[in-house]
């Protein structure tokens, strides 16, 4: 996820567009011909081959309808939604996050209302909770395909040759940080060069130091206040992270690919990642082997004020846009990439992306990792959305600056904080 001019990306969104197709007819008849345009996040050289292997199954079951990719990954996709936006020339099916992101697309009628086929028999083979996380105003306006959350994940063998276990608190992961600094390792390898890195670090962290009520005022401009004394916690506590567990401020100048691959070349103990990163962290073709690679949630402080079973996490997916000239073409290849078939070939390796469909993971198949991953995610109180997809475009912009600023060492959390509540005032 990149940082981009988001109020730019807002002033797009807020000027509907004219459609003849609003809401999708579970009824409606599907003519096999034509162009479909579709843009995904599977843009990484790992992912790719998966909608390219769907687009390809598609076309031969109908050989009158040809699928062109617009394939993008994490820290290009916003960028390309924005220009397609621009240009009033979005696919015909897009990828989008959960939260305030898709809430725009809705808010500007670029996503079709899906209410009515979603809550048909088809729509009943998706994770309820995840179709959920894509309604707006009561209405559903996306296909979940897969479940995605946050955890840090470690190398069994360094862990071991430390003689460190698992944290069990924030303060056992500095201690380990400690120990493992004294041993010449790096303890967690950052990449902030794109700054939701480090956001994803501060949301999981505000859950544990925020109590759930206060943080989802905060989230709407309407009631946020962002006056809670957690903030200010949560952001000091990752500035002593930073200072005892990472390469401190140069890490605004790394890419977290680069910090993931220290990771998988044995060159770092832990480094934070999504659920659907873990079969790209360990592979027969990486120094740290499956076998060898662990997770576990990043943990609360002993005297949490927030919720210390919370997890960081939404799940994503795609919806089908407005200008389509074939919504029906559309919603019936988004109904063939959820087929618990493709759930499954999706959530195996070399994807471990796993899948949202009902029936549409197979643990023998699968990372145990993963496996285990969606274990926490099922037990977890509660999955606190992305800051960067949950806030108003304004007030993700604060997030994202400061708390790399906080990062580089150039902003203290109250001056955070002070950007924070100036961007939530601005948007009411």
């Amino acid at each position: 996820m990149r940082l981009i001019p988001l109020a730019a990306l807002l002033a797009v969104l807020s000027t509907p567009l004219a459609a003849e197709t609003l809401v999708a007819d579970p009824a409606a008849p599907v003519t096999h011909e034509g162009n479909l345009r579709v843009m995904t996040k599977f843009g990484s050289e790992r992912l790719r081959p998966y909608f390219e292997t769907l687009a390809a199954a598609y076309m031969a079951a109908h050989p009158g309808v040809t699928i062109e990719l617009i394939q993008e990954d994490d820290d290009s996709v916003k960028a390309k939604t924005k220009t397609l936006l621009a240009s009033n020339a979005m696919p015909d099916v897009f990828f989008s996050w959960t939260g305030t992101w898709g809430g725009n697309l809705v808010r500007g009628q670029r996503a079709v209302d899906l209410t009515e086929v979603l809550d048909s028999d088809w729509g009943k083979t998706l994770a309820p909770s995840a179709v959920d996380a894509f309604a707006y105003g009561g209405k559903k306006y996306g296909v979940p395909l897969y479940l995605d959350a946050k955890f840090m994940g470690y190398s069994k063998p360094i862990f071991a040759e430390a003689g460190i276990e698992v944290p069990e608190t924030f303060e056992d992961l500095l201690a380990a940080c400690d120990t493992l600094k004294a041993k010449g390792i790096t303890p967690i390898a950052v990449g902030n060069k794109s700054p939701w890195v480090g956001l994803h670090y501060v949301g999981q962290m505000l859950a544990h130091d925020v109590p759930r009520a206060v943080l989802e005022a905060d989230f709407d401009p309407a009631t946020a206040t962002y006056t809670d004394p957690g903030y200010v916690t949560t952001l000091n506590r990752l500035s002593e992270l930073a200072a005892r567990c990472t390469v401190g401020p140069e890490m605004n100048g790394i890419a977290y690919q680069s910090a993931l691959q220290m990771l998988s070349d044995g060159k770092a103990a832990m480094y934070y990642q999504e659920i659907i990163e873990f079969d790209n962290s360990a592979s027969a073709s990486t120094v740290l082997k499956p076998e060898e690679f662990g997770h576990f949630i990043l943990p609360a402080p002993k005297e949490a004020k927030g919720d210390p079973m919370a997890l960081e996490g939404a799940p994503e997916g795609y919806m089908i846009s407005t200008a389509s000239e074939n919504v029906p073409l559309a919603l019936d290849f988004l109904k063939f990439a959820t087929t618990p078939e493709n759930g499954k070939l999706l959530s195996a390796p070399p994807y471990g992306q796993p899948s949202a469909v009902v029936g549409g993971a197979d643990p023998a198949t699968m990372n145990p990792s993963v496996v285990g991953g969606l274990q926490d995610i099922a037990e977890a109180s509660y999955l606190i959305q992305w800051l960067d997809t949950v806030n108003h475009p304004k007030v993700a912009t604060a997030w994202l600056n400061g708390s790399q600023a906080l990062l580089g060492g150039t902003m203290t959390a109250e001056e955070v904080m002070e950007g924070v509540r100036a961007a939530a005032e601005d948007a009411k």
